[in-house]
């Protein structure tokens, strides 16, 4: 068996008249995420994390942000796309852990939502996803509301042995 471990980050700008989704879930908000796509920053720094630890990239590189057909684009299909490698390369996950960073809208209350739609789009039990909400204390950009960012680990595994 083969373990590999992958790190994602993400952030990005809040800015008003944009929706905020977080782990493919809308949180209601004043502001949203400021990206090519939805801006989905947990998702992207899972979608990172995954590429990572199979040695594949990024997800610049998968999904180019000079590509119109990923405009506005929601970022389930990335992650749809990542687990389409992850199964070819015939790796499984063992679990991922997260931490999303924003300031001004409690998270606490959605996470259950986005575990349940990350386990979905990636197959995995509810209990393999760690996701866990902070704030910057008003500190920097996140801190003062104007950004929001993601850090997220995961470990993989071989279905085969080698």
């Amino acid at each position: 068996m083969i373990l590999r471990i992958g790190i994602g980050y993400d952030i990005h700008p809040l800015v008003e008249g944009r929706k905020l989704y977080i782990g493919g879930v809308e949180i209601p908000s004043n502001k949203g995420s400021l990206g090519h796509s939805d801006g989905d920053v947990l998702i992207h720094a899972i979608c990172d994390a995954l590429l990572g630890a199979l040695g594949f990239g990024n997800i610049g590189e998968l999904f180019p942000d000079t590509d119109e057909k990923y405009k506005n684009a929601r970022s389930e299909i990335f992650l749809k796309d990542v687990k389409k490698i992850l199964d070819e390369k015939n790796f499984e996950i063992v679990n991922i852990d997260s931490t999303v960073i924003l300031e001004e809208v409690k998270l606490s209350p959605f996470v259950g939502e986005m575990k349940k739609k990350i386990s979905s789009i990636l197959e995995i039990p509810f209990d393999k996803i760690s996701i866990k909400p902070k704030r910057n204390e008003k500190f920097d950009a996140i801190g003062k509301g104007d950004a929001l960012a993601c850090f997220a680990v995961v470990l993989i595994k071989s279905k085969v042995s080698e």
